[in-house]
């Protein structure tokens, strides 16, 4: 018999193991770097990392701009910040200082009096380029940590709200003692338990961050680059790694090495979780004996089968992504009203789930079955929002439509897995067909 789980500093641990809801999987080959997060044996986010991605894969980078020009007309300025695709600044992100306005107009300046080509600045990317479209600049620069987000040069202050009551009062007493004079300070989840001193070490590391950024971004007038987000699996650990993640298992052994670094710096209660799958000795390379592979190729696939017999077709344009609710050999057992209500309560929590796994973004379209009964479509719409809370990018749904549409959306992060995993079709240019020369 099992010896019951016992809890330390460091999280819930049964026969010297430890035990979580969650794991991390990360398998490098010398092209592409894979992390896996998983829910028990169910993969919940992929993500995907190519040396050749320094271009495109360029989120929350400083860099120091140049502005190439600025459109009023679109309340925005491109900005030249070394990579293929000039970057693009709205006004809402622009920072300025009051005496520095061209004119004395009162209300907020335009952009035009706020930035001017040649000028540069330092700003941030919130957004990597996707298709055709440049990375989204912000000069609020944050730079985050293991606990806090420092905000250099601001006056932002928070503390997450998925903490309770009781921990955002105490956190709120720490942050106040060890928040530097000048800076913001936002507390993320991951600081529920932390100590007033991994508080402080935390905020110490951040200052001394960004000296050194700031000091760089007045070496020089061209576009440079100031900071460099880490590797993408040190990113991901750094955001999700806490005491609910039993391991990371990495099958390279420089990479280990990294990652086991970094955690054991700022979270060295769970050094001991990262772990080495070295594949010379296992029989089984590390995707396989986590069972990610055979779930990445569904996550591929148009269709979804739900475990009634019910499926989901997911299509994706240019515009938005559709994703169609179907029955299947879901035939039900009581009448017609009840099979659909229950097929689209098993669909409401699979299209949360597939959202995320496929990091689908924009604007998407969800179209249930037909339900007659009204109670019974505000069922399907809240079930949907609680399994979308479960999701960190940002979502917001409609309720459903007479029609049985529910119209949503989820913030654009990246270019989305299949994307990741594909490249466009060179005979029919990714519309699906291939035209007959002959009948042209």
């Amino acid at each position: 018999m099992a010896r019951p789980a016992v809890t330390r500093s460091g999280g819930r641990e049964r026969d010297g193991k430890a035990i979580g809801r969650y794991s991390i999987c990360v398998h490098v080959r010398p092209e592409v770097t894979q992390i896996a997060l998983l829910e028990g044996r169910t993969l919940i986010e992929h993500y995907v990392s190519r040396a050749a991605d320094d271009a495109t894969q360029i989120d929350g980078n400083i860099y120091r701009g140049r502005v190439q020009n600025v459109l009023p007309g679109m309340e925005a300025a491109f900005v030249d910040i070394g990579t293929p695709k000039n970057a693009v600044l709205y006004r809402g992100d622009v920072r300025y200082d009051a005496d520095d306005v061209e004119s004395g107009s009162a209300g907020q300046p335009r952009i035009e009096q706020v930035l001017r080509p040649g000028q540069t600045i330092v700003c941030q990317v919130t957004k990597n380029p996707i298709g055709a479209k440049g990375a989204r600049l912000t000069q609020e620069v944050s730079l985050p940590g293991r606990f806090v987000v420092l905000v250099p040069d601001s006056t932002t202050y928070g503390i997450s709200k998925r903490l309770d009551d009781a921990e955002r009062k105490r956190l709120r007493r720490i942050v106040d003692a060890v928040r530097p004079e000048g800076h913001g300070l936002i507390v993320r989840t991951a600081a529920a338990g932390a100590t007033a001193e991994e508080l402080g070490r935390d905020v110490e590391r951040l200052l001394d961050q960004w000296r050194s950024i700031a000091a760089a971004a007045t070496k020089g007038n061209g576009p440079a680059l100031l900071y460099r987000e880490p590797d993408t699996a040190v990113r991901v650990i750094r955001e999700e790694l806490n005491r609910e993640y039993r391991s990371v298992t990495i099958d390279d052994p420089v990479l280990y090495e990294q990652v086991r670094d970094y955690v054991a710096a700022v979270n060295p209660e769970l050094a001991d979780r990262v772990e080495f799958y070295d594949p010379a000795v296992e029989p089984l390379p590390l995707f396989e004996r986590f069972h990610v592979h055979e779930q990445l190729h569904k996550a591929l696939d148009r269709k979804v089968y739900l475990p009634s017999g019910g499926s989901l077709v997911i299509d994706r344009t240019e515009a938005l992504t559709v994703i169609d609710v179907n029955t299947g050999k879901n035939v039900g057992t009581t009448n017609l009203e009840e099979t659909v209500y229950r097929n689209n309560l098993e669909a409401a929590e699979e299209v949360a789930r597939q959202l995320r796994l496929r990091d689908i973004g924009g604007i998407i379209v969800i179209d249930f079955i037909d339900m007659e009964i009204r109670e019974n479509r505000e069922k399907v719409a809240s079930a949907l929002r609680a399994a979308l809370a479960r999701d960190k990018t940002r979502t917001q749904v409609f309720d459903i439509s007479e029609l049985g549409l529910v119209e949503m959306t989820r913030k654009r992060i990246s270019e989305g897995l299949i994307e990741s995993l594909s490249t466009v079709c060179e005979a029919c240019e990714g519309r699906g067909i291939v035209f007959l020369d002959a009948e042209l």
